[in-house]
């Protein structure tokens, strides 16, 4: 979705000519895989840190064209509200310190974007939903004025032909019904990149898919929307039913239901990465049906057609294939929310490559002890209950399946984690350095939805929960810009 889109509207013609040329990239995509020598290359990781600006009142302001055209930084991108902004971190090689690198990143482009949004009268805050948000800041003048969120915006609606229907319950509830997709840009993310060789992708992802929900309860960081505490990490559900676009049947009804674009997978991966983009193009309709026209000179197929099918459909770990360096594949890490600090979305990185390196060699032997309907729940799950899940964990001795609490999980498997990090050239000072962290929020049972539901809960005994809203959120933006873990914030209040 990051490509430019100059209209809104499309012809029958023209999404007929895109379904050729989808089919045509995944027939390229499949022969690329059947050369060995295709995708090989040093392993690297990169990430998108998508923020929030908000004014000297803790209330979102929206000023991302004036930041991203004062800074004039080729990293820098808006996003789907004029209140959020994307940093596109540089790819670090995994034999240079990346984590330590990625961090230093971070801490650069946030003070960079907070320099700038200073002169806008704003301030930068990575967090995974912005608790002082309220349903007036979402109408039609929140979306960034770009053709692409645009054409977006009619093809959605189009397909639901209805209203997006929102339904969340935590401690309290949250039911509304919209015709907008603004709702969606609440969501920040921290979307983690990391490239594999094409003959592990199918370990490696399902290895990924296996322990992304141990890693989000540890991470979770959106607990409250709209003035209402909900699930640990709101996000989830909220980015999944604000751009529903399906007709729903009643489940009653005998009728089958499309799949949603938002989703955690259809299954554990059996063949390879194609299987992957094949789902993509034979499950979902296009939405933008944009044709680029392919340089004759190039030697690697950029795939356009297929690389913007995958792009607006939205898995929680997906698959990239990218042209560049002869072309290779990433996978997508999308679960993770911002924040609270580049510290604890650095650990939080090196626990899910930690644990999936870790866990790979025996992923086939695991998944046969877990149906992949339990690591969907596992998934929600975590995204409820945060550090408080307990989730179904496979054995390779079990007879049965078992719950167990994701901090006993985590904490058993720290040392899978650390010998995952070595497998891949982790040295010891960065290894300890991270899992130290997450080693911190698992004895304290903490995260920043834990820290921010029981701060919220301090300063409501004194205020009504609007000022307590604004009041955590001070305290959070100043912890966050200490780059202090989150897990040692109980000390600081």
């Amino acid at each position: 979705m990051g490509q430019s889109v100059d209209r809104t509207h499309f012809s029958e013609q023209e999404y007929a000519r895109f379904r050729r040329g989808l089919a045509d990239d995944l027939d390229r995509l499949r022969e690329l895989l059947a050369d060995p020598q295709f995708g090989r290359g040093p392993g690297s990781m990169g990430a998108e840190l998508e923020v929030y600006i908000i004014d000297e009142k803790g209330r979102p302001l929206g000023r991302n064209q004036e930041i991203l055209a004062g800074m004039a930084d080729e990293q820098l991108t808006l996003e789907l509200n004029r209140f959020n902004l994307e940093y596109n971190l540089a790819p670090v090689a995994i034999a240079e310190q990346p984590f330590f690198h990625t961090e230093k990143q971070l801490q650069g482009a946030l003070q960079a974007m907070g320099r700038e949004a200073a002169v806008h009268g704003g301030r930068i805050v990575p967090v995974g939903i912005l608790p002082t948000l309220a349903l007036e800041d979402f109408d039609h003048r929140t979306m960034t004025d770009l053709p692409r969120y645009h054409a977006l915006r009619e093809r959605l609606r189009t397909e639901r032909d209805g209203l997006f229907r929102i339904d969340i319950r935590g401690q309290d509830e949250l039911s509304l019904a919209t015709d907008d997709i603004t709702l969606e840009g609440a969501n920040t993310s921290f979307q983690l990149h990391y490239r594999v060789q094409p003959d592990a992708f199918t370990d490696t992802f399902n290895a990924i898919q296996l322990v992304t929900p141990l890693v989000l309860a540890l991470a979770s960081n959106s607990p409250v929307v709209f003035g209402r505490r909900l699930w640990h990490e709101t996000r989830i559900p909220l980015f999944k039913k604000s751009i529903d676009s399906r007709n729903e049947s009643a489940p009653d009804s005998g009728q089958w239901q499309q799949p949603a674009r938002v989703n955690f997978g259809h299954g554990w991966l059996r063949d390879g990465a194609d299987e992957l983009f094949a789902e993509a193009t034979r499950l979902y309709t296009p939405l933008l049906p944009i044709i680029r026209e392919v340089d004759p000179a190039a030697t690697v197929p950029p795939l356009n057609e297929l690389r913007l099918q995958m792009g607006t459909i939205w898995l929680w770990n997906r698959p990239v294939y990218d042209d560049a360096d002869g072309g290779h594949l990433r996978i997508e890490m999308r679960a993770l929310p911002s924040g609270p600090t580049p510290a604890d979305m650095m650990a939080n990185s090196a626990l899910i490559i930690g644990l999936a390196e870790g866990l790979r060699p025996q992923i086939r032997d695991l998944i046969t002890a877990l149906p992949f309907r339990h690591a969907t729940h596992n998934f929600y799950q975590a995204a409820r209950a945060g550090v408080g899940a307990s989730l179904v964990w496979p054995r390779l001795d079990q007879s049965g399946l078992e719950a167990r609490p994701v901090t006993e999980l985590v904490a058993e498997l720290l040392p899978i984690a650390d010998a995952g990090l070595e497998s891949i050239g982790i040295a010891s000072e960065e290894r300890d350095h991270y899992l130290g962290i997450i080693a911190e929020r698992v004895e304290g049972r903490c995260s920043a939805a834990r820290w921010q539901l029981d701060r919220l809960a301090e300063l409501e005994a004194h205020c009504a929960r609007p000022e307590a809203l604004r009041l955590m959120l001070e305290s959070y933006h100043e912890f966050s810009c200490s780059n202090i873990p989150v897990a040692r914030w109980r000390g600081m209040q």
